[in-house]
């Protein structure tokens, strides 16, 4: 029964973390990226020569704060560990969808045929057509309805 309760609380802590960076990514996207470090972030709405882009730093924040996490809460296993092991989720499958399937930073998959991997790609690609100013979609997994319809 504890083993159980345990590995309940550790799920629920990873769905906050992951949850969360969700709506601190929105926040710090809209506000922030579009806002006072938009000369950072800018260099992932221009298309720049290499791989690496400034707007890169920003991995490097949020998977520290997971890095950080991870190592305050692994000896006893507690809620700063499982927080910081949603935060590295969000981390890993925002790369896979953003950097390799939006943005093809590595050739690994074909364009998504998943109506939701769809939604994510075209509300995207919404938000790549306007630069600092009138931007829409800051988020990822969250997409906007409209990006979800059926295409005719």
């Amino acid at each position: 029964m504890l083993f159980e309760l345990n590995m309940l609380s550790a799920i629920l802590w990873i769905l906050v973390g992951f949850g969360c960076m969700e709506a601190f990514s929105w926040a710090i996207h809209k506000y922030l990226m579009h806002g006072v470090l938009w000369n950072i972030h800018k260099t992932h709405h221009t298309h720049t020569k290499g791989f690496f882009e400034l707007n890169d730093v920003f991995t490097l924040i949020f998977g520290g704060t997971a890095i950080v996490l991870i190592f305050l809460g692994v000896d006893a296993l507690d809620y700063r560990f499982w927080l910081g092991c949603g935060i590295s989720l969000y981390g890993c499958l925002y790369f896979i969808l953003h950097d390799v399937l939006i943005h093809r930073r590595l050739s690994w998959f074909n364009r998504p045929k998943n109506k939701y991997l769809r939604a994510i790609t075209e509300a995207h690609k919404a938000h790549h057509k306007t630069q600092k100013e009138n931007s829409v979609s800051f988020g990822l997994f969250v997409v906007p309805k409209k990006y979800l319809k059926e295409e005719d």
